[in-house]
This record gives structure tokens, sequence and C-alpha cells, in this order.
């Protein structure tokens, strides 16, 4: 069946916005004299769970943390951090290459609607979606539900999509909703276990959106 809607995760995927927000906690963790496990990151990544998590973690180790005193900061330091970043690179090139085609876009992300929406408003590429569904507003990764919505906002079938993901947590969502899913890890991510997805590309560039299609069509 042919292809008519592409998918995509957001953070860490359309844009690597993961470094910045692990960078923050990192620094975070350090200003209190304690070292953030990597293990205990890639638990969460993908997930809703990530501010919780280590917020209990740092807990373990600092007296009276008042997590509520400590967001601001970290906020603002991720909103610092991410600046100057664009897109990941080839990200732009797979969405011209999309509405040559005709093909609709979608997000689905576990992040909210107010940081995905703000950070496509910063990259300038809001307009291209037609489809932005968010973990406030469904059940967030792994559950299927963001590309479930997704599909019915599109008013695609799983079967005429595509998905694009950059963690296991996000390719297990997509796989749970039916779709055919790419995973594109990021430097943070590459190291994980990728093999429930369909196919693993090391970028964007490494495989032309029209190779990709033809390849998918075959």
């Amino acid at each position: 069946m042919a292809t008519r809607a592409l998918i995509f995760d957001f953070d860490g995927t359309l844009a690597d916005t993961e470094a910045a927000v692990l960078r923050s906690w990192q620094e975070m963790f350090a200003d209190h004299g304690v070292e953030l496990p990597l293990d205990v990151w890639h638990t969460v990544i993908g997930t809703q769970h990530t501010a919780k998590t280590m917020f209990k973690l740092l807990a373990e180790h600092v007296a009276d943390l008042d997590p509520e005193t400590l967001r601001p900061a970290m906020r603002a330091r991720v909103h610092e951090l991410l600046a100057a970043d664009g897109p990941r690179e080839g990200v732009v090139a797979y969405l011209d290459e999309a509405q040559s085609q005709g093909l609709k876009l979608g997000v689905a992300s576990s992040s909210s609607e107010a940081w995905v929406r703000g950070q496509l408003d910063r990259l300038g590429l809001t307009a291209r979606f037609t489809a932005i569904e968010t973990g406030d507003r469904h059940a967030p990764k792994p559950a299927p539900d963001t590309y479930l919505a997704a599909l019915r906002t599109l008013a695609v079938t799983a079967e005429e999509a595509l998905a694009f993901e950059d963690s296991p947590h996000g390719v297990s969502a997509a796989k749970a909703a039916g779709i055919t899913t790419i995973a594109i890890p990021n430097p943070i991510t590459a190291q994980l276990d990728f093999t429930n997805a369909d196919k693993v590309l090391t970028s964007f560039t490494t495989t032309p959106l029209t190779t990709l299609l033809q390849q998918q069509s075959a």
C-alpha cells in the first residue's frame, strides 16, 4: 500500500532536544555533588517520566529536596542550550520531499503540547504538520495513543503511514499502533536496542526519503 503520511516523534527525532535536556539534568546533579547514571536516563527516554524519575533519584542523595524550586532554572537552562540549535540534519530535506509528494505530516510526542508547539515554532516548522498529538492530551509512549490520534487526525490508516523514532519506547508505541517504524537514533540513544524497529538509519541523510518510500512500496 502506498505511503500517504509520515509521523515523527519530536524530542530527539525532529530536533536533538534530548541532548540539552540531559545536559541540564547532569548539571543539576553535579551542582548537588551527584553523578547522573546514564543507565537510568536511558530507561525514561521517550516517556513522560523523566522529571519524576530524575527528582526521585536526586532526592535519594539530597536531603529536603524541593523540585519546585529547581524547575524554573532547569527549564531556563534547557532553552538557553537549545537557542542556537536547529532541526536534526536532513529533517528539512525529508519534510520538503514529503510536501513535494503530497504526503501528510504529523507529530506524535510524549511531551506536552506547549513544549512541542513552542519548539516547532522556534524551528519554523509548525505549519508543516497537520497533526500534533502530545502526551498531555493522550496516554504517553510506550502506549500507542499519540500515534493512533495522529492517524485519526491525518485520516489515514496505519498501513498508509510511516513513523520515525529515536527511542525504543517510541518504536514500541508506533509498532503498537500498527505503523511501519523507522528508527533514527541520536547520539544519546544510538547504543540502545532497536530490534523492534522495521528499519534503522544512522541519520536522516543516510537514505533519501524518495528511496525509503520506494523500498517500502517494493
